[in-house]
Protein backbone atom coordinates (compact mmCIF):
# COMPACT_ATOMS: atom_id res chain seq x y z
CA UNK A 1 0.00 0.00 0.00
CA UNK A 2 3.07 2.31 0.37
CA UNK A 3 3.27 2.57 -3.32
CA UNK A 4 -0.72 3.47 -3.37
CA UNK A 5 0.42 6.05 -1.17
CA UNK A 6 2.92 7.62 -2.99
CA UNK A 7 1.01 7.63 -6.40
CA UNK A 8 -2.31 9.21 -4.34
CA UNK A 9 0.12 11.60 -3.24
CA UNK A 10 1.55 12.28 -6.85
CA UNK A 11 -2.18 13.02 -8.13
CA UNK A 12 -2.88 15.35 -5.62
CA UNK A 13 0.35 16.93 -5.51
CA UNK A 14 -0.40 17.74 -9.54
CA UNK A 15 -4.05 18.69 -8.56
CA UNK A 16 -2.69 21.54 -6.03
CA UNK A 17 -0.17 22.58 -8.76
CA UNK A 18 -3.22 23.03 -11.48
CA UNK A 19 -5.96 24.24 -9.29
CA UNK A 20 -3.89 27.82 -8.48
CA UNK A 21 -4.02 28.33 -12.10
CA UNK A 22 -6.26 30.77 -14.23
CA UNK A 23 -7.48 33.27 -16.23
CA UNK A 24 -5.85 36.71 -16.94
CA UNK A 25 -2.33 37.63 -17.61
CA UNK A 26 -1.17 40.19 -15.21
CA UNK A 27 2.22 41.74 -15.27
CA UNK A 28 5.32 40.36 -13.18
CA UNK A 29 4.70 41.57 -9.60
CA UNK A 30 7.47 44.41 -8.57
CA UNK A 31 9.13 42.48 -5.40
CA UNK A 32 11.01 44.61 -2.88
CA UNK A 33 12.18 41.45 -1.69
CA UNK A 34 12.39 38.17 -2.68
CA UNK A 35 10.47 36.40 1.04
CA UNK A 36 7.60 34.53 1.31
CA UNK A 37 5.38 35.04 3.97
CA UNK A 38 3.97 32.35 6.19
CA UNK A 39 1.97 32.79 9.49
CA UNK A 40 0.67 30.00 12.21
CA UNK A 41 -2.02 31.55 14.46
CA UNK A 42 0.09 35.14 15.12
CA UNK A 43 3.28 33.89 14.41
CA UNK A 44 4.84 35.38 11.01
CA UNK A 45 8.24 33.68 9.81
CA UNK A 46 9.92 35.14 6.61
CA UNK A 47 11.45 32.99 4.18
CA UNK A 48 13.92 33.90 1.18
CA UNK A 49 13.09 32.77 -1.75
CA UNK A 50 16.77 31.82 -2.63
CA UNK A 51 16.76 29.55 0.00
CA UNK A 52 14.26 27.26 -1.90
CA UNK A 53 16.05 27.64 -5.41
CA UNK A 54 19.39 26.81 -3.56
CA UNK A 55 17.50 24.11 -1.68
CA UNK A 56 15.92 22.32 -5.15
CA UNK A 57 18.93 22.92 -7.04
CA UNK A 58 21.75 21.12 -4.71
CA UNK A 59 19.85 20.18 -0.82
CA UNK A 60 21.54 23.06 0.71
CA UNK A 61 19.45 24.04 3.90
CA UNK A 62 20.35 27.70 4.80
CA UNK A 63 19.40 29.24 8.51
CA UNK A 64 15.61 30.72 7.59
CA UNK A 65 14.90 27.52 5.24
CA UNK A 66 16.17 24.86 8.17
CA UNK A 67 14.18 26.51 10.59
CA UNK A 68 10.84 25.33 8.36
CA UNK A 69 12.65 21.88 7.67
CA UNK A 70 13.44 21.26 11.51
CA UNK A 71 10.66 18.46 11.42
CA UNK A 72 11.52 16.97 8.22
CA UNK A 73 13.63 13.81 8.08
CA UNK A 74 16.87 14.26 5.88
CA UNK A 75 15.57 10.86 3.70
CA UNK A 76 12.49 13.26 2.91
CA UNK A 77 14.50 16.03 1.23
CA UNK A 78 14.56 14.73 -2.39
CA UNK A 79 11.08 14.23 -2.05
CA UNK A 80 10.77 17.72 -1.25
CA UNK A 81 12.99 18.90 -3.92
CA UNK A 82 10.94 16.90 -6.42
CA UNK A 83 7.97 18.81 -5.32
CA UNK A 84 9.59 22.38 -5.95
CA UNK A 85 10.63 21.27 -9.36
CA UNK A 86 8.57 18.98 -10.61
CA UNK A 87 7.04 20.76 -14.13
CA UNK A 88 3.80 20.22 -15.60
CA UNK A 89 3.48 20.09 -19.54
CA UNK A 90 0.35 22.18 -19.63
CA UNK A 91 -0.94 25.05 -22.15
CA UNK A 92 -1.27 27.95 -19.84
CA UNK A 93 -4.20 29.41 -22.42
CA UNK A 94 -5.85 25.85 -21.69
CA UNK A 95 -5.37 26.10 -17.98
CA UNK A 96 -6.45 29.69 -18.15
CA UNK A 97 -9.65 28.86 -19.41
CA UNK A 98 -10.31 26.25 -17.54
CA UNK A 99 -9.93 28.57 -14.46
CA UNK A 100 -12.63 30.78 -15.98
CA UNK A 101 -15.16 27.95 -15.43
CA UNK A 102 -17.46 27.75 -12.25
CA UNK A 103 -15.52 24.66 -11.40
CA UNK A 104 -11.75 26.46 -11.34
CA UNK A 105 -13.10 29.91 -9.90
CA UNK A 106 -14.76 27.43 -7.15
CA UNK A 107 -10.97 26.03 -6.49
CA UNK A 108 -8.98 29.38 -6.53
CA UNK A 109 -11.74 30.45 -3.97
CA UNK A 110 -10.76 27.66 -1.79
CA UNK A 111 -6.70 28.32 -2.31
CA UNK A 112 -7.19 31.78 -1.42
CA UNK A 113 -8.58 31.36 1.82
CA UNK A 114 -4.98 29.65 2.79
CA UNK A 115 -3.03 32.06 0.71
CA UNK A 116 -4.67 35.57 1.26
CA UNK A 117 -2.84 38.95 0.35
CA UNK A 118 -2.46 42.01 3.13
CA UNK A 119 -4.95 42.21 5.67
CA UNK A 120 -6.66 38.53 4.84
CA UNK A 121 -8.05 39.45 1.36
CA UNK A 122 -8.60 36.31 -0.83
CA UNK A 123 -5.90 35.48 -2.81
CA UNK A 124 -7.43 34.03 -5.82
CA UNK A 125 -6.74 36.36 -8.06
CA UNK A 126 -2.85 36.84 -7.51
CA UNK A 127 -2.79 33.12 -7.33
CA UNK A 128 -4.27 32.69 -10.40
CA UNK A 129 -1.35 35.68 -11.85
CA UNK A 130 1.26 33.71 -10.55
CA UNK A 131 0.53 30.26 -12.36
CA UNK A 132 0.03 32.05 -15.40
CA UNK A 133 2.88 33.76 -15.54
CA UNK A 134 4.52 30.95 -14.16
CA UNK A 135 3.40 28.69 -16.75
CA UNK A 136 4.31 31.14 -19.64
CA UNK A 137 7.86 31.68 -17.47
CA UNK A 138 11.19 29.68 -19.40
CA UNK A 139 11.19 27.73 -16.53
CA UNK A 140 7.92 26.20 -17.20
CA UNK A 141 5.10 25.53 -14.15
CA UNK A 142 6.32 24.20 -11.38
CA UNK A 143 5.48 24.70 -7.61
CA UNK A 144 8.59 26.81 -7.39
CA UNK A 145 8.44 28.49 -10.38
CA UNK A 146 4.72 29.49 -8.67
CA UNK A 147 5.78 30.74 -5.24
CA UNK A 148 8.53 33.21 -7.46
CA UNK A 149 5.41 34.67 -9.48
CA UNK A 150 3.96 35.37 -5.52
CA UNK A 151 3.71 39.47 -4.49
CA UNK A 152 5.61 40.00 -1.61
CA UNK A 153 2.07 40.88 0.10
CA UNK A 154 1.03 37.23 0.01
CA UNK A 155 0.78 35.54 3.34
CA UNK A 156 0.46 31.68 3.17
CA UNK A 157 -1.66 30.70 6.38
CA UNK A 158 -0.04 27.23 7.84
CA UNK A 159 -2.69 26.37 9.73
CA UNK A 160 -4.89 25.86 6.56
CA UNK A 161 -2.02 23.89 5.03
CA UNK A 162 -1.37 21.66 7.21
CA UNK A 163 -5.14 21.54 7.52
CA UNK A 164 -4.76 20.54 3.99
CA UNK A 165 -1.74 18.29 4.14
CA UNK A 166 -4.21 16.37 7.08
CA UNK A 167 -7.01 15.78 5.15
CA UNK A 168 -4.97 14.35 2.29
CA UNK A 169 -3.38 12.17 4.32
CA UNK A 170 -7.01 11.01 5.62
CA UNK A 171 -7.64 10.01 1.96
CA UNK A 172 -4.89 8.34 1.02
CA UNK A 173 -5.58 6.78 4.59
CA UNK A 174 -8.56 5.67 3.61
CA UNK A 175 -8.13 4.54 0.07
CA UNK A 176 -5.54 2.31 1.64
CA UNK A 177 -7.74 0.76 4.31
CA UNK A 178 -10.52 0.56 1.85
CA UNK A 179 -8.33 -1.90 -0.34
CA UNK A 180 -7.40 -3.79 2.48
CA UNK A 181 -11.33 -4.21 3.64
CA UNK A 182 -12.24 -4.73 0.22
CA UNK A 183 -9.80 -7.57 -0.03
CA UNK A 184 -10.43 -9.85 3.10
CA UNK A 185 -14.62 -8.80 2.62
CA UNK A 186 -14.25 -10.66 -1.05
CA UNK A 187 -12.03 -13.34 -0.14
CA UNK A 188 -14.87 -13.90 3.02
CA UNK A 189 -17.40 -13.87 0.39
CA UNK A 190 -15.55 -16.32 -2.18
CA UNK A 191 -14.90 -18.42 1.00
CA UNK A 192 -18.24 -18.94 1.91
CA UNK A 193 -19.83 -19.52 -1.68
CA UNK A 194 -20.24 -22.64 -3.76
CA UNK A 195 -16.83 -24.20 -5.35
CA UNK A 196 -17.36 -23.55 -8.99
CA UNK A 197 -15.12 -25.02 -11.94
CA UNK A 198 -14.70 -21.14 -13.98
CA UNK A 199 -11.96 -22.67 -15.87
CA UNK A 200 -14.94 -25.52 -17.64
CA UNK A 201 -17.39 -22.88 -17.71
CA UNK A 202 -18.80 -20.33 -20.27
CA UNK A 203 -16.06 -17.42 -20.53
CA UNK A 204 -18.78 -14.17 -20.35
CA UNK A 205 -15.98 -11.96 -21.73
CA UNK A 206 -15.63 -13.62 -25.28
CA UNK A 207 -18.07 -12.52 -27.92
CA UNK A 208 -21.37 -13.82 -28.16
CA UNK A 209 -22.78 -15.82 -31.33
CA UNK A 210 -24.48 -12.89 -32.74
CA UNK A 211 -22.98 -10.69 -35.45
CA UNK A 212 -23.29 -6.63 -34.74
CA UNK A 213 -24.73 -3.76 -36.80
CA UNK A 214 -23.68 -0.11 -35.65
CA UNK A 215 -26.00 2.80 -36.86
CA UNK A 216 -26.00 6.63 -36.29
CA UNK A 217 -29.31 8.21 -35.40
CA UNK A 218 -29.92 11.83 -34.83
CA UNK A 219 -32.33 12.58 -32.76
CA UNK A 220 -33.84 16.52 -32.00
CA UNK A 221 -36.44 16.78 -29.07
CA UNK A 222 -38.70 19.61 -29.83
CA UNK A 223 -39.37 20.13 -26.04
CA UNK A 224 -36.03 21.00 -24.97
CA UNK A 225 -34.14 22.30 -28.38
CA UNK A 226 -31.80 19.82 -28.11
CA UNK A 227 -30.48 17.56 -30.71
CA UNK A 228 -27.71 14.93 -30.88
CA UNK A 229 -27.01 11.71 -31.99
CA UNK A 230 -26.89 7.85 -30.95
CA UNK A 231 -24.54 4.73 -31.39
CA UNK A 232 -27.42 2.01 -32.22
CA UNK A 233 -25.48 -1.70 -31.94
CA UNK A 234 -28.09 -4.14 -32.89
CA UNK A 235 -27.39 -7.88 -32.80
CA UNK A 236 -28.46 -9.75 -36.07
CA UNK A 237 -31.11 -12.43 -34.37
CA UNK A 238 -33.29 -14.22 -36.95
CA UNK A 239 -36.82 -15.21 -35.65
CA UNK A 240 -38.85 -13.79 -32.92
CA UNK A 241 -37.21 -13.86 -30.10
CA UNK A 242 -36.95 -11.02 -27.89
CA UNK A 243 -34.06 -8.03 -27.32
CA UNK A 244 -33.44 -6.66 -24.29
CA UNK A 245 -31.86 -3.25 -23.81
CA UNK A 246 -29.09 -1.46 -22.52
CA UNK A 247 -29.14 2.74 -22.38
CA UNK A 248 -25.17 3.96 -21.96
CA UNK A 249 -24.66 7.49 -20.81
CA UNK A 250 -20.82 8.37 -21.49
CA UNK A 251 -19.30 10.81 -18.89
CA UNK A 252 -17.75 14.32 -18.58
CA UNK A 253 -15.64 15.01 -21.35
CA UNK A 254 -16.15 12.01 -23.47
CA UNK A 255 -18.26 10.24 -25.53
CA UNK A 256 -20.16 7.61 -26.97
CA UNK A 257 -17.43 6.05 -29.46
CA UNK A 258 -14.75 5.59 -26.29
CA UNK A 259 -16.99 2.94 -25.46
CA UNK A 260 -17.46 0.99 -28.55
CA UNK A 261 -15.38 -2.28 -27.47
CA UNK A 262 -17.62 -3.14 -24.42
CA UNK A 263 -20.78 -2.22 -26.60
CA UNK A 264 -19.66 -4.18 -29.80
CA UNK A 265 -19.02 -7.45 -27.26
CA UNK A 266 -22.12 -7.07 -24.89
CA UNK A 267 -24.35 -6.79 -28.47
CA UNK A 268 -22.95 -10.04 -29.80
CA UNK A 269 -25.10 -11.29 -26.85
CA UNK A 270 -28.03 -10.55 -28.26
CA UNK A 271 -28.22 -7.39 -26.99
CA UNK A 272 -29.72 -4.09 -28.29
CA UNK A 273 -26.68 -0.91 -26.96
CA UNK A 274 -28.12 2.84 -27.58
CA UNK A 275 -25.07 5.08 -26.66
CA UNK A 276 -26.10 8.79 -26.73
CA UNK A 277 -23.93 11.60 -27.40
CA UNK A 278 -24.95 14.60 -24.25
CA UNK A 279 -23.89 17.79 -26.49
CA UNK A 280 -23.52 19.53 -22.96
CA UNK A 281 -21.22 17.65 -21.27
CA UNK A 282 -19.26 15.45 -24.05
CA UNK A 283 -15.80 15.94 -25.57
CA UNK A 284 -17.06 18.33 -28.28
CA UNK A 285 -18.07 20.94 -25.81
CA UNK A 286 -14.64 20.42 -23.88
CA UNK A 287 -13.13 21.34 -27.00
CA UNK A 288 -15.19 24.17 -27.75
CA UNK A 289 -14.79 25.60 -24.53
CA UNK A 290 -10.97 25.06 -25.15
CA UNK A 291 -11.34 27.41 -27.77
CA UNK A 292 -13.23 30.21 -25.66
CA UNK A 293 -16.63 29.11 -27.15
CA UNK A 294 -18.20 27.94 -23.88
CA UNK A 295 -17.70 29.77 -20.48
CA UNK A 296 -17.65 26.36 -18.75
CA UNK A 297 -16.20 22.81 -18.79
CA UNK A 298 -20.23 21.86 -18.97
CA UNK A 299 -23.72 22.86 -18.93
CA UNK A 300 -25.12 22.68 -15.73
CA UNK A 301 -28.46 21.89 -16.97
CA UNK A 302 -27.09 18.62 -17.69
CA UNK A 303 -27.59 17.25 -14.48
CA UNK A 304 -31.21 17.35 -15.86
CA UNK A 305 -30.58 16.70 -19.79
CA UNK A 306 -28.51 13.38 -19.35
CA UNK A 307 -31.32 11.70 -17.72
CA UNK A 308 -33.66 13.18 -20.27
CA UNK A 309 -31.79 11.94 -23.09
CA UNK A 310 -31.85 8.49 -22.15
CA UNK A 311 -35.18 8.62 -21.36
CA UNK A 312 -36.08 10.28 -25.37
CA UNK A 313 -34.02 7.75 -26.65
CA UNK A 314 -35.89 4.82 -24.93
CA UNK A 315 -38.74 6.90 -26.32
CA UNK A 316 -37.55 6.88 -29.74
CA UNK A 317 -36.78 3.20 -29.52
CA UNK A 318 -40.42 2.50 -28.36
CA UNK A 319 -41.53 4.93 -31.67
CA UNK A 320 -39.39 2.87 -34.19
CA UNK A 321 -40.25 -0.58 -32.35
CA UNK A 322 -42.98 -1.87 -34.34
CA UNK A 323 -41.89 -0.85 -37.81
CA UNK A 324 -37.80 -1.21 -37.77
CA UNK A 325 -37.38 -4.25 -34.75
CA UNK A 326 -40.78 -6.01 -35.95
CA UNK A 327 -41.61 -5.23 -31.93
CA UNK A 328 -38.73 -7.23 -30.13
CA UNK A 329 -37.62 -5.04 -28.19
CA UNK A 330 -38.56 -5.07 -24.62
CA UNK A 331 -38.69 -1.50 -23.79
CA UNK A 332 -39.98 -2.35 -20.30
CA UNK A 333 -37.16 -3.40 -18.57
CA UNK A 334 -34.49 -1.41 -19.70
CA UNK A 335 -30.98 -1.61 -18.07
CA UNK A 336 -28.64 1.98 -18.00
CA UNK A 337 -25.23 1.69 -17.89
CA UNK A 338 -22.68 4.64 -17.18
CA UNK A 339 -19.48 6.07 -16.60
CA UNK A 340 -18.34 9.25 -14.31
CA UNK A 341 -21.36 11.79 -14.67
CA UNK A 342 -22.58 8.89 -16.98
CA UNK A 343 -23.13 7.21 -13.60
CA UNK A 344 -25.04 9.58 -11.67
CA UNK A 345 -27.26 10.07 -15.03
CA UNK A 346 -27.89 5.88 -14.55
CA UNK A 347 -28.29 6.63 -10.50
CA UNK A 348 -31.19 8.97 -11.06
CA UNK A 349 -32.98 6.96 -13.78
CA UNK A 350 -32.93 4.16 -11.21
CA UNK A 351 -34.68 6.42 -8.90
CA UNK A 352 -32.10 8.17 -6.89
CA UNK A 353 -33.06 11.34 -6.34
CA UNK A 354 -31.06 14.66 -6.02
CA UNK A 355 -31.10 16.11 -2.61
CA UNK A 356 -29.91 19.84 -2.99
CA UNK A 357 -29.40 20.47 0.88
CA UNK A 358 -27.51 17.32 2.20
CA UNK A 359 -24.88 18.42 -1.30
CA UNK A 360 -25.01 22.14 -0.21
CA UNK A 361 -23.87 21.02 3.15
CA UNK A 362 -21.01 18.84 1.32
CA UNK A 363 -19.68 21.70 -0.96
CA UNK A 364 -19.01 24.07 2.68
CA UNK A 365 -17.19 21.64 3.94
CA UNK A 366 -13.06 22.58 4.22
CA UNK A 367 -10.59 21.03 2.08
CA UNK A 368 -13.67 20.13 -0.28
CA UNK A 369 -11.12 20.75 -3.45
CA UNK A 370 -9.50 17.50 -2.79
CA UNK A 371 -12.57 15.27 -4.52
CA UNK A 372 -12.48 16.54 -7.83
CA UNK A 373 -16.30 15.05 -8.44
CA UNK A 374 -17.70 17.32 -5.27
CA UNK A 375 -16.89 20.54 -7.10
CA UNK A 376 -18.62 18.92 -10.02
CA UNK A 377 -21.59 18.14 -8.06
CA UNK A 378 -21.49 21.61 -6.18
CA UNK A 379 -22.22 23.35 -9.36
CA UNK A 380 -25.87 21.75 -9.19
CA UNK A 381 -26.97 23.80 -6.62
CA UNK A 382 -27.06 26.75 -9.52
CA UNK A 383 -30.14 25.58 -10.33
CA UNK A 384 -33.86 25.14 -8.75
CA UNK A 385 -34.50 22.45 -6.93
CA UNK A 386 -37.82 21.84 -9.48
CA UNK A 387 -35.00 21.00 -12.71
CA UNK A 388 -33.54 18.05 -10.89
CA UNK A 389 -36.82 16.53 -9.50
CA UNK A 390 -38.69 14.09 -11.70
CA UNK A 391 -35.68 12.12 -13.34
CA UNK A 392 -36.29 8.86 -12.75
CA UNK A 393 -38.06 6.39 -15.72
CA UNK A 394 -40.17 3.85 -14.53
CA UNK A 395 -38.40 1.44 -17.78
CA UNK A 396 -34.66 1.43 -16.03
CA UNK A 397 -35.45 -2.27 -14.43
CA UNK A 398 -31.28 -2.27 -13.99
CA UNK A 399 -28.06 0.03 -13.59
CA UNK A 400 -24.49 -0.20 -14.00
CA UNK A 401 -22.58 2.73 -12.61
CA UNK A 402 -18.87 3.05 -13.30
CA UNK A 403 -16.66 5.54 -11.39
CA UNK A 404 -20.27 7.69 -10.65
CA UNK A 405 -20.17 10.90 -9.12
CA UNK A 406 -22.91 10.98 -6.75
CA UNK A 407 -22.35 10.33 -2.88
CA UNK A 408 -23.23 14.37 -2.16
CA UNK A 409 -25.61 15.02 -5.04
CA UNK A 410 -28.07 12.50 -3.52
CA UNK A 411 -27.45 11.56 -0.03
CA UNK A 412 -28.12 8.82 2.14
CA UNK A 413 -31.75 9.48 1.66
CA UNK A 414 -31.44 10.26 -1.95
CA UNK A 415 -29.67 7.33 -3.23
CA UNK A 416 -31.67 5.09 -0.83
CA UNK A 417 -34.85 5.46 -2.89
CA UNK A 418 -32.99 3.60 -5.76
CA UNK A 419 -34.46 -0.41 -5.26
CA UNK A 420 -33.62 -1.37 -8.81
CA UNK A 421 -30.02 -3.74 -8.78
CA UNK A 422 -27.30 -2.35 -9.11
CA UNK A 423 -23.50 -2.20 -9.85
CA UNK A 424 -20.97 0.20 -8.37
CA UNK A 425 -17.69 -0.14 -10.41
CA UNK A 426 -14.12 2.02 -8.91
CA UNK A 427 -11.04 2.48 -9.36
CA UNK A 428 -8.69 2.26 -6.61
CA UNK A 429 -6.17 4.77 -8.31
CA UNK A 430 -9.31 7.38 -9.00
CA UNK A 431 -8.37 10.93 -8.73
CA UNK A 432 -11.47 11.92 -9.84
CA UNK A 433 -14.36 9.81 -8.05
CA UNK A 434 -11.73 8.61 -5.07
CA UNK A 435 -13.82 5.11 -4.31
CA UNK A 436 -13.29 6.56 -0.28
CA UNK A 437 -14.99 9.31 -1.23
CA UNK A 438 -17.59 8.87 -3.41
CA UNK A 439 -18.82 5.25 -3.40
CA UNK A 440 -18.04 3.45 -0.36
CA UNK A 441 -20.48 4.96 1.85
CA UNK A 442 -23.09 5.48 -1.50
CA UNK A 443 -22.76 1.71 -1.72
CA UNK A 444 -23.92 1.23 2.48
CA UNK A 445 -26.65 3.26 1.78
CA UNK A 446 -28.34 1.59 -1.39
CA UNK A 447 -30.96 -0.53 0.10
CA UNK A 448 -31.76 -2.49 -3.16
CA UNK A 449 -32.20 -5.54 -2.57
CA UNK A 450 -29.58 -6.74 -5.23
CA UNK A 451 -26.26 -4.50 -4.88
CA UNK A 452 -22.37 -5.05 -6.17
CA UNK A 453 -19.85 -3.47 -5.57
CA UNK A 454 -16.69 -3.57 -7.86
CA UNK A 455 -13.27 -2.23 -7.32
CA UNK A 456 -10.07 -2.66 -9.74
CA UNK A 457 -6.92 -2.38 -8.43
CA UNK A 458 -4.75 0.55 -10.52
CA UNK A 459 -7.61 1.96 -12.17
CA UNK A 460 -7.60 5.54 -12.70
CA UNK A 461 -11.32 6.57 -13.97
CA UNK A 462 -9.98 7.35 -17.64
CA UNK A 463 -9.02 5.24 -20.84
CA UNK A 464 -5.34 7.01 -21.53
CA UNK A 465 -5.61 5.56 -24.52
CA UNK A 466 -8.83 8.02 -25.33
CA UNK A 467 -8.34 11.34 -23.37
CA UNK A 468 -6.99 14.53 -24.98
CA UNK A 469 -3.31 14.29 -25.56
CA UNK A 470 -2.54 17.71 -23.79
CA UNK A 471 -4.49 16.21 -20.80
CA UNK A 472 -2.42 13.33 -20.71
CA UNK A 473 0.99 14.81 -21.17
CA UNK A 474 0.17 16.78 -18.22
CA UNK A 475 -0.66 13.87 -15.66
CA UNK A 476 2.52 11.76 -16.90
CA UNK A 477 4.67 14.47 -16.26
CA UNK A 478 3.48 15.20 -12.94
CA UNK A 479 3.00 11.76 -11.50
CA UNK A 480 4.58 8.10 -11.95
CA UNK A 481 1.69 5.92 -12.38
CA UNK A 482 1.82 2.16 -13.56
CA UNK A 483 -1.55 1.61 -14.23
CA UNK A 484 -3.13 -1.81 -15.52
CA UNK A 485 -3.79 -2.44 -19.53
CA UNK A 486 -7.20 -1.09 -20.80
CA UNK A 487 -7.56 -4.24 -21.66
CA UNK A 488 -7.50 -6.31 -18.08
CA UNK A 489 -9.99 -3.51 -17.42
CA UNK A 490 -12.03 -3.88 -19.89
CA UNK A 491 -11.96 -7.40 -19.38
CA UNK A 492 -12.60 -7.23 -15.92
CA UNK A 493 -15.57 -5.16 -16.82
CA UNK A 494 -17.06 -7.16 -19.30
CA UNK A 495 -16.62 -10.24 -17.17
CA UNK A 496 -19.07 -8.82 -14.90
CA UNK A 497 -21.24 -6.41 -17.03
CA UNK A 498 -22.85 -9.15 -19.07
CA UNK A 499 -23.92 -11.29 -16.41
CA UNK A 500 -25.60 -8.47 -14.10
CA UNK A 501 -27.61 -8.17 -16.86
CA UNK A 502 -27.99 -11.56 -18.08
CA UNK A 503 -29.60 -12.01 -14.26
CA UNK A 504 -31.34 -8.75 -13.42
CA UNK A 505 -32.85 -8.00 -17.09
CA UNK A 506 -33.31 -11.54 -18.78
CA UNK A 507 -33.65 -13.35 -15.48
CA UNK A 508 -31.57 -16.18 -16.96
CA UNK A 509 -30.45 -17.84 -13.85
CA UNK A 510 -27.15 -19.55 -14.96
CA UNK A 511 -25.26 -16.50 -14.83
CA UNK A 512 -25.83 -15.90 -11.06
CA UNK A 513 -22.17 -18.00 -10.31
CA UNK A 514 -20.43 -14.83 -12.18
CA UNK A 515 -21.63 -12.53 -9.78
CA UNK A 516 -19.90 -14.04 -6.80
CA UNK A 517 -16.87 -12.87 -5.18
CA UNK A 518 -15.41 -16.46 -5.85
CA UNK A 519 -15.68 -15.47 -9.81
CA UNK A 520 -13.77 -11.99 -9.12
CA UNK A 521 -11.02 -13.60 -7.55
CA UNK A 522 -10.65 -16.47 -10.27
CA UNK A 523 -10.26 -13.44 -12.87
CA UNK A 524 -7.58 -11.77 -11.01
CA UNK A 525 -5.95 -14.43 -9.95
CA UNK A 526 -2.71 -14.35 -11.56
CA UNK A 527 -3.10 -10.87 -12.21
CA UNK A 528 -0.91 -8.09 -10.38
CA UNK A 529 -3.79 -5.69 -10.51
CA UNK A 530 -6.75 -7.48 -8.52
CA UNK A 531 -10.77 -7.08 -9.03
CA UNK A 532 -12.84 -6.88 -6.12
CA UNK A 533 -16.14 -8.01 -5.62
CA UNK A 534 -18.39 -7.62 -2.41
CA UNK A 535 -22.77 -8.01 -2.35
CA UNK A 536 -25.09 -6.31 0.02
CA UNK A 537 -23.83 -9.42 1.93
CA UNK A 538 -21.18 -7.28 2.92
CA UNK A 539 -22.79 -4.17 3.49
CA UNK A 540 -22.85 -3.88 6.84
CA UNK A 541 -19.25 -4.77 7.66
CA UNK A 542 -18.12 -2.13 4.69
CA UNK A 543 -20.41 0.60 7.45
CA UNK A 544 -18.37 -0.94 10.63
CA UNK A 545 -15.36 -0.39 9.03
CA UNK A 546 -15.84 2.98 7.30
CA UNK A 547 -17.22 3.76 11.23
CA UNK A 548 -13.73 2.56 12.64
CA UNK A 549 -12.39 4.57 10.24
CA UNK A 550 -13.54 7.49 11.14
CA UNK A 551 -13.14 7.12 14.84
CA UNK A 552 -9.55 6.67 14.14
CA UNK A 553 -9.62 9.74 12.04
CA UNK A 554 -11.49 12.27 13.14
Amino acid sequence: MKRCSRILKGQLVGLALLAVAGSGLLSQPARAEETLSFSYGPLIRSLKLSSLEAFAKDGTVEEDLGFFLAAVKPEQYPLLRKALTTKANVDPLIVSRFFNTGIGEDILERLGKAITVLRGENGKLVLRAALVNAAFSEEGLSLLSVLDQLPTNIQIHGEKVLGAEKATERVIAATERLNTVMSSLTAAEAEAQPVEDYAAMANPRQPGPYTVSKDVWTLTDATRDRSFYVNVYTPKIKGSTTIPVIVLSHGLASRPEDFAEVMQQIASHGYLIAAPQHPGSDAIWLQEMLRGLHQDIFDVNDFANRPKDVSFVIDELERRNADQFNGRLDLERVGVAGHSFGGYTALALGGAQVDLAYLKQDCERPYAALNVSLLLQCQALKLPAQELTGLQDGRTAAVFAANPVNRSIFGKEGIGQLKVPVVMASGSYDPATPPALEQAASFTWLTAPDKYWLIVQGQAHVNFTKIDPGIKDAIQSMTDLTLPSQGLIGGYMQGMALPFFEVHLQGNDTYKPYLRSSYADYLSRDERFKLFMVSGASSEKLSEAIEAFRKEYP
